[in-house]
């Protein structure tokens, strides 16, 4: 009975997300008649003329999540090390709880406060910025403050709980014996975390997984400090859109069958895209968990007149 409840409940799971995907497919029909494939590939979004494509909002979405995991992913590393590895027992508990209490506020306060303190200072970065610097095509663009740059921030501040969390725990499962066989042979201690690193990198690859799927599907505070502005730029200073974002501004003001199935069609195409890049990141996971395995040393055979 027991064995018989846990599966009906995994495979409740799968037929959950089998019927999002079905959902999402059938309910953006119109939109992927009329576009087909152009869908993906063209840029200009107006509901007035009847026009839509997603490539914008992919753009914006992938490039955002992107510079928050380049972001993001030191200092979650940095944290999760120090607390594990470093930090003396009276000050763990405290750093966890401040940690984790990250993860725990709204997501419309960050918005709050990225539109009060980080689009402000966004802005003044942007004014003292050399010249010859804001020529480049990373760093042009009026100072308004809202922008990638401002998102990706503030999606880093975001994703930074959920890697570090997860870093942790790794860093805490491997054996102490690691460790200790590397002061045996004569290492320092950033050798030893290093080697610790090196133990539980599968599981590290895996929080940095998880807080690139965080930083896909964020919505509020981004919607509140990107611009939302359909463009496709390299600039961290230029306004832009995401998904995510279109999908909060949009859903509730359309009016037309073929703007509303068009933005379901880019809940299908994120959805497809963080189903991806979950497939990416757990086929890059088993491989580093095969190489693990292959370089397992064998365990040794003793002849049967030794062991006599």
């Amino acid at each position: 009975m027991f064995r018989v409840g846990t599966g009906v409940l995994a495979v409740f799971i799968i037929a959950i997300v089998a019927g999002i995907a079905f959902e999402l497919w059938r309910v953006s029909a119109l939109s992927r008649h009329a576009f087909g494939w152009r869908f993906w590939l063209t840029d200009v979004w107006d509901p007035v003329a009847g026009i839509f494509g997603a490539r914008t909002f992919i753009w914006g979405t992938l490039y955002s999540s992107l510079l928050a995991l380049i972001l993001s992913t030191p200092i979650a590393l940095g944290i999760a090390i120090y607390i594990s590895e470093l930090s003396p027992a009276r000050f763990q508990r405290p750093l966890v709880f401040v940690t984790e209490l990250l993860a725990a506020i709204p997501s419309i306060v960050y918005g709050l406060w990225g539109m009060f303190v980080l689009v402000p200072w966004v802005r003044q970065l942007q004014m003292v910025t050399p010249a010859w610097l804001r020529a480049t095509p990373f760093f042009s663009g009026p100072p308004f403050g809202i922008g990638m740059g401002a998102a990706a921030l503030i999606l880093a501040v975001m994703v930074i709980p959920f890697s570090s969390s997860v870093a942790r725990e790794v860093l805490k499962a491997v054996p102490q014996s690691q460790r200790e066989g590397a002061y045996a042979l004569g290492a320092t201690r950033w050798e030893a975390i290093r080697m610790a690193l090196f133990y539980g990198r599968t599981g590290i690859v895996g929080a940095v997984m998880l807080g690139l799927g965080r930083a896909l599907g964020e919505t509020m505070a981004v919607t509140m400090v990107i611009g939302n502005t359909p463009q496709v730029s390299l600039s961290l200073f230029a306004p832009q859109y995401t998904m995510s974002a279109v999908l909060a501004n949009e859903f509730a003001e359309a009016t037309t069958t073929l703007h509303i199935h068009s933005l379901v069609e880019i809940g299908l195409v994120l959805f497809v895209l963080t189903l991806i890049i979950n497939v990416i990141s757990r086929a890059f996971i088993w491989s580093l968990g095969r190489q693990a395995t292959s370089k397992a040393p064998a365990p040794a055979v003793v002849p049967a007149t030794e062991s006599a």
